[in-house]
């Protein structure tokens, strides 16, 4: 491969990791940089080692987000695990039915998704509202149910995540990056498993790509815990824009 193409595919992951950390929705870049370099190699194997680097970059930001704002385990850790438990039965389940209904209807869910985030202030004031078992239970219930979706499908799972501590948990942005990015990292993890057992891994690429992902994914958490909410705030809005874009163009447009 020249060297030209390992350069443009460094700055994708690296940019695809500071956006991930930042909101989610690296993917976007990565995957669409992938695929037009690469155009030679199979799409299922393009997919799995883009599930690899994204691993790296999410969990260098969770790390970060972990330390700099400490999660309540009690709320983490269930999310983690059915995060984990639910993408692993998705990413399965993929293997056996298409994804073709959920890609027609993604659009439209995320128009609603931005619409009401864009007519409050979701995300600006951590004011959790429920007791701690409670919490646990939400938290654990909206991770699987993302967690399934991240397995079996995947755009915007990391900004889907955040939405369930800012919207259901009451928990404002950047109280939110430290939970979220771990629930991130558990269906990551599952679904590179599944995929990695597959033998769909390209392992070279991967563990570049997953370098300049992580790279990235230390400097976009680096910049919302310095700016917090408000540009978090607005990064969601934009990073939820153009998935709704891509999801409808993937879903409508590609024939």
């Amino acid at each position: 491969m020249p060297l030209q193409t390992w350069l443009e595919l460094a700055v994708a992951a690296f940019a695809a990791g500071a956006v991930d950390a930042i909101m989610g929705g690296g993917g976007m870049l990565q995957v669409p940089a992938l695929f037009s370099l690469l155009p030679g190699l199979a799409p299922a194997a393009l997919l799995a080692t883009n599930k690899f680097a994204s691993l790296a970059g999410t969990c260098g930001a969770a790390l970060r987000y972990t330390a700099a704002l400490p999660p309540r385990w009690t709320v983490a850790l269930p999310a983690i695990a059915a995060a984990f438990a639910a993408a692993t039965l998705g990413a399965y389940v993929l293997t056996l039915v298409a994804a073709e209904p959920l890609r027609k209807a993604l659009p439209f869910v995320l128009v609603a998704l931005w619409i009401y985030t864009a007519t409050n202030d979701l995300g600006m004031v951590h004011a959790p509202r429920h007791a701690p078992h409670r919490e646990a239970a939400l938290a654990a219930g909206n991770a699987g149910a993302i967690g399934f979706y991240d397995g079996f499908f995947g755009p915007g799972a990391g900004a889907f995540y955040k939405l369930v501590f800012v919207r259901a948990l009451g928990f404002d942005f950047l109280n939110a990056a430290a939970p979220a990015k771990l629930a991130n990292v558990a269906s990551n993890l599952a679904a590179v498993l599944v995929l990695a057992a597959g033998g769909l891994v390209l392992w070279k690429l991967a563990l570049f790509l997953a370098a300049a992902n992580f790279l990235g994914g230390q400097v976009g958490s680096r910049i919302a815990l310095r700016y917090g909410n408000r540009l978090i705030r607005w990064a969601f809005l934009l990073v939820v824009a153009a998935l709704i874009a891509k999801t409808f163009r993937d879903a409508y447009l590609v024939f």
